[in-house]
């Protein structure tokens, strides 16, 4: 397997996650046109599950470091691979949520609160594990904390936003917001419990057995499994607009599929840079960064789909704070353990 031990190199990578998990929801817009978000996840998770075994028998099983692919299933234990597949399902149940709350609020408010959400939860989160495993988490431990709390203040400023919109338009905030900070809430929690199920040589904080790529290949099945079980129900019960049959799937044009297949390549490639980084950065710093995805989501948002076209005056002032706040943030969170 391939393993990167300089910080540099793995807070690019860190970076590169980043764009990817910031960018994969450009795919569900696209789709959105003439394609239900319920039908759209079914090939979203087909792109996650072809990445992971993508991974695995290429980085995952080349290099002189580690085990391959292979060599690391033959060994591995089953509570690594549990802890590798709740971690799915836990970032499975966020993420079908959060993609319902772009349906509702658009991909520049919706990943702002949810991902914001998350990107705190999960610092904090990652940050005990490695306390508790009796290791250093960072070196400049105010640095990082104030660079979350620059974020949450971006965190806030998104939900001022909807609500000025929502209010200008006469659509209703609350759904929107709401399905946000729930998601966040479950997607917080995921990168964590797949973090447990890495051997401590490859991670700080690991408790388990697995390399990083098999632990993201178990993620995948996670997700996969919690997908066949959750979104028929999704279907027939939806959060936005009315029911939907699975007939309709089987229907659907390439250009509808392929969006979805190309939409889970993309973020599982972020999961993959991103745990490629987690070992020199450690998890605390690699979440961080990798999580940023709200201000690639922003970009997009703002100059790409023009979600804020014709907002009240002054929204524009406030998307230059947030950006910032968020800029800002990074780079605190950043400069704490370089």
């Amino acid at each position: 397997m391939i393993v990167i031990h300089n910080y540099i190199v793995a807070i690019i990578f860190s970076v590169l996650a980043m764009i990817f998990w910031g960018s994969w929801a450009n795919t569900q817009k696209i789709a959105a046109k003439t394609w239900r978000f319920e039908l759209f996840y079914w090939d979203l998770v087909i792109g996650i599950a072809l990445m992971s075994i993508i991974a695995a028998f290429t980085i995952g099983s080349s290099g002189n470091e580690g085990r391959t692919f292979i060599a690391d299933i033959n060994q591995a234990d089953l509570s690594s691979m549990i802890y590798a597949m709740l971690g799915g399902i836990l970032w499975n149940i966020g993420n079908i949520l959060l993609v319902a709350a772009i349906a509702v609020a658009g991909m520049a408010i919706a990943f702002p609160i949810g991902g914001g959400i998350a990107w705190i939860m999960g610092i904090v989160f990652n940050y005990i594990l490695i306390v508790l495993s009796g290791q250093q988490a960072t070196e400049r431990p105010l640095i990082l904390w104030i660079g979350v709390a620059v974020i949450i203040s971006a965190i806030i400023l998104s939900g001022k936003i909807f609500n000025r919109i929502s209010k200008e338009k006469k659509q209703p905030s609350t759904k929107g917001i709401l399905l946000s900070v729930i998601a966040g809430l479950f997607i917080a929690f995921f990168y964590g419990f797949v973090v447990k199920s890495l051997d401590p040589a490859f991670v700080s904080g690991g408790t388990g057995n697995l390399t990083p790529y098999t632990g993201i290949f178990f993620f995948a099945i996670g997700v996969v499994i919690s997908t066949i079980i959750i979104n028929p129900i999704i279907m027939r019960h939806p959060i936005v607009g009315k029911p939907v049959s699975m007939k309709l799937y089987w229907k659907g044009s390439l250009r509808e599929h392929s969006s979805g297949v190309l939409g889970g390549m993309i973020w599982m490639l972020g999961m993959v840079v991103s745990f490629m980084a987690v070992g020199a950065a450690n998890p605390a710093i690699s979440y961080a960064l990798s999580n940023a995805a709200p201000v690639v989501a922003i970009l997009w948002g703002i100059f790409i789909w023009k979600e804020f076209k014709g907002s009240p005056k002054g929204t524009n002032m406030l998307l230059s704070i947030m950006f910032t706040c968020y800029i800002i943030g990074l780079l605190f969170i950043t400069y704490s353990n370089a």
